[in-house]
């Protein structure tokens, strides 16, 4: 048995779900989580939660937009003229897009909102702005 702290490897079970209830996530039916604290791997939040659990210890957290994926930035939806898209791709709602910048930085974008004109492509992280919950079981730790 041990207790997770800062630069230890921990493995963890987790379930995500949104203030309604809806379940976003869960690694219950897989195996464990697996991540080192410190290492900013996963959102603040949860890393913050995981500190000071004993193996075997089942907890549920509340996760605030700033410690999760952030507020949600009206800035990062862009508006694209359809005929900008590659022919090959035909847009649908949901549908995740890959767009290249200026400054030759991929970015992930999700098709929001369109018409027979333009595209509403969103960069946000799906649950940015939202107040998550998870209920956390931490599985194993490995000392740093």
């Amino acid at each position: 048995m041990g207790t997770a702290k800062q630069g230890d490897k921990v493995k963890v079970h987790y379930k995500g779900f949104l203030d309604d209830g809806t379940v976003f996530d869960s690694s219950f039916d897989q195996d464990p989580l697996e991540f080192t604290i410190g290492n900013g791997e996963i959102i603040p939040g949860f890393e913050s939660a995981v500190i000071g659990m004993d193996v075997g210890e089942t907890k549920v957290v509340d996760i605030a937009p700033d410690q999760g994926y952030g507020e949600y930035n009206e800035m990062a939806r862009i508006e694209v003229p359809r005929s900008n898209l590659p022919e090959h791709i035909t847009p649908e709602i949901g549908m995740v897009l890959q767009l290249t910048t200026p400054q030759n930085t991929q970015v992930l974008v999700r098709v929001i909102e369109m018409n027979d004109e333009i595209v509403t492509l969103d960069a946000n992280h799906p649950l940015a702005g939202k107040n998550l919950k998870f209920e956390i079981q931490l599985v194993d730790v490995v000392s740093a």
